[in-house]
């Protein structure tokens, strides 16, 4: 296989996990979260311009942990992006009901809960749980970062609350432990909600092996048999933070494109799901 493949030209794509980072025009949030290095830095204009040589047309910001509450980063771009881009920011629990209309104004269609290296109790306690009823009053949905152990204890609080949920790369398995793992049994059940999607992102992270990231392989193949491609969506991780040696960004289209033969399967993952979970357009239909 190829991997320098792009999307053709014109077909709509959409990279759905990618992170705004511009200290300069946004300084981070001292002390929170993973402070990204002088080469991590990735503006707006950056993405696009590589959206534009990938073929990708449309995407999903997410905020990174090193702006901390500080969503300012994200909107601005979202606004710039003339409707090309929607978000998922972070918001601490005792303000979001007053901020959430705000932030539904600015494209943000969910919240993050990242518990690996901003929050590891971001979903402890009664405060998270009627920070997840007030995302599902408003059909937003939960974006989950945390490692496919921490769903034996998350799984039962995301069914209680009924909120839609979004799972950050593939749930971040333990390759060495296999698909039957007891934490990720508990990422596949969540399929039979209806009300959860996974990002087949991140294969990266976890990888024991260099690209192409073959142990991961077999977890790619068990989410869409659980979830369907109609329930998972892809997305880059741009600009690589905290990772090394950082992966290129073609070879995570090209990861989707081995796990994904199928041309129609793949536009359902790149672009019809997410069109439909977040609401975005184009102007022409291709």
């Amino acid at each position: 296989m190829n991997d320098s493949k792009t999307q053709p030209a014109g077909i709509p794509a959409a990279d759905c996990h990618f992170h705004i980072v511009d200290p300069l025009g946004f300084p981070l949030a001292e002390g929170l979260g993973y402070q990204p290095e002088a080469e991590e830095i990735g503006r707006f204009d950056d993405f696009m311009a590589c959206m534009e040589s990938h073929g990708i047309s449309h995407g999903l910001a997410v905020q990174p942990s090193g702006y901390g509450y500080d969503n300012a980063a994200l909107l601005d771009s979202i606004r710039r992006s003339e409707g090309r881009l929607k978000g998922i920011a972070v918001m601490p629990p005792e303000l979001a009901g007053e901020k959430l209309p705000e932030l539904k104004n600015g494209g943000i269609v969910g919240l993050r809960f990242n518990l690996l290296d901003f929050d590891p109790a971001g979903l402890a306690g009664n405060r998270a749980e009627n920070l997840l009823d007030v995302i599902r009053e408003f059909d937003w949905f939960a974006e989950i970062q945390s490692s496919a152990a921490d769903f034996v204890n998350i799984a039962p609080l995301l069914r209680r609350t009924r909120v839609n949920v979004l799972i950050d790369h593939m749930g971040r398995p333990q390759p060495q432990l296999g698909i039957h793992q007891i934490g990720f049994k508990e990422i596949l059940a969540l399929a039979d909600t209806g009300r959860a999607v996974v990002k087949l992102s991140g294969a990266f992270r976890e990888s024991r092996l260099v690209y192409p990231y073959a142990d991961l392989d077999p977890f790619a193949e068990a989410i869409l048999r659980a979830f369907t491609p109609q329930n998972c969506i892809w997305g880059s991780d741009w600009p690589f933070l905290n990772i090394e040696p950082k992966p290129e960004y073609r070879q995570s289209l090209a990861c989707l494109e081995r796990w994904l033969p199928d041309a129609d399967q793949r536009r359902t993952v790149l672009w019809d799901t997410p069109a439909r979970l977040f609401d975005l357009k184009v102007d022409v239909e291709p």
